[in-house]
């Protein structure tokens, strides 16, 4: 490697400007399923409990693994294929986010939730799918010592997205309904599809097999990719440690919006302390944690990130006891959305190191998705546990369940550390 590679001028670097609109694309549609259906359903008085079950929607991207093994061995079809193996397949599902995106601006959420509902879900679905394939052109993209700064770039690109279908969203439907909010959505959504056209199709790793379609062949690939992870020292307890990374955030996400409307909070005041000032804190959370991790290395930078979050979960019980006070809503919003994206960096840094190059799509979509499924089981169930016991106790549950991970953490970081300058 020459010194003009190991050390590239970041503002030139192509790759890191595509990456962060990749993050974007990425980013946009998540909260299309979540965060913004249930403002839109609570607010139109649909119960907690079902809105908690509305959630199972976001199921997608937590078993987006088992079909990941597609988009690593099996051609996109038909005209797709002359785009490769991961553009190929992101512009085969970027459409149906488009459709999705309609079918929800078309639908009634509150008086008829199940067709928003079918629409979040078809979102969801392709969204995941998408995940997949860019999570994979960010891997094979950068070489080892870019994936810091293309992880970071990503985060920013993924904030900003959910900003935009989250709060911006919200505002935008305070001015012209959400039918046009929603629509504006699609045309989003829909120039999106220019940022894959413009991207460059990753090299072919020396060790990718090509497999025929069909369903044997599926399960080939999916149980090869699982048994080369399985077979790693400390494997298990690395699983259960991504499982249980994210689950006190999950839970304490899983119903934000309910939670804002019954502290007295409106649509337009949730919009203002999620837009702009999350977006800041975001921007400071992600430099914060690419700096840690360049300078700690990932598993000091994972383990200082992910206490510092947990500590500071226990603000969401301090809001539950402040109804009406805006102050503690920014400074909860902003606390959130800088700590997260602060360990989302160094999450993501890890879970780069643990992916084989020829398994990329599917390790990285099998750690991914393993991740938010614990918070996304739980958290899509308790919507009858905050009915029934208030959001001080729910939210006290939320901080305690991310303990778990903690402990997990300083084992395997002891036992088995990640690689710190290349991946496997």
């Amino acid at each position: 490697m020459t010194g003009t590679e190991e050390r590239p001028n970041l503002l030139r670097e192509r790759r890191l400007w595509l990456m962060l609109a990749f993050g974007f694309v990425s980013g946009l549609p998540l909260f299309l399923s979540g965060f913004t259906l249930k403002q839109w359903l609570a607010e139109g008085g649909v119960s907690l409990s079902s809105i908690g079950f509305a959630g199972y929607v976001g199921l997608a991207y937590t078993l987006k693994f088992l079909w990941a093994p597609v988009l690593d061995h099996i051609a996109p079809p038909g005209p797709y294929a002359r785009f490769g193996r991961r553009r190929g397949w992101i512009l085969l599902v970027q459409p149906f986010v488009v459709l999705g995106c309609l079918g929800l601006a078309f639908s009634d959420a509150p008086h008829a939730p199940l067709v928003a509902v079918a629409a979040a879900a078809v979102i969801a679905l392709a969204s995941a799918t998408q995940d997949i394939a860019i999570d994979a052109w960010r891997i094979e993209t950068f070489p080892p010592r870019l994936q810091g700064a293309a992880n970071s770039v990503y985060v920013w690109g993924y904030r900003v997205g959910m900003l935009t279908s989250g709060g911006f969203t919200l505002w935008l439907a305070g001015q012209i309904g959400w039918q046009g909010a929603l629509l504006v959505l699609a045309v989003i959504a829909a120039l999106c599809i220019l940022v894959t056209l413009t991207a460059a199709e990753p090299a072919l790793p020396a060790a990718f097999v090509r497999r025929p379609g069909g369903f044997a062949s599926f399960l080939a690939a999916l149980g090869d990719t699982l048994g080369e992870f399985l077979r790693r020292p400390g494997a298990i307890p690395i699983l259960a440690f991504v499982g249980l990374f994210n689950l006190g955030n999950g839970i304490a996400g899983a119903f934000l919006s309910p939670f804002y409307l019954s502290l007295g909070f409106n649509r337009a005041a949730v919009a203002a302390a999620t837009s702009v000032p999350s977006l800041f804190a975001t921007i400071i959370g992600i430099g914060v944690g690419g700096w840690i991790v360049a300078r700690a290395g990932v598993g000091r930078a994972l383990l200082l990130t992910g206490v510092v979050q947990t500590a500071l979960m226990g603000l969401y019980v301090l809001l539950s006891l402040s109804p009406g006070n805006h102050t503690m809503l920014f400074i909860v919003v902003m606390t959130e959305a800088f700590t997260h994206a602060m360990a989302t960096s160094a999450f993501l840094a890890y879970l780069s190191t643990l992916t084989a190059v020829e398994h990329t799509a599917t390790q990285f979509a099998l750690l991914t998705s393993l991740a938010p499924l614990p918070g996304e089981l739980v958290g899509g169930a308790a919507g009858a546990f905050a009915e029934q016991v208030g959001w001080t106790a729910y939210y006290s549950l939320a901080a305690l369940a991310a303990l778990p991970a903690m402990g997990l953490m300083v084992l395997i970081l002891r036992y088995w550390p990640p690689p710190e300058t290349a991946r496997r």
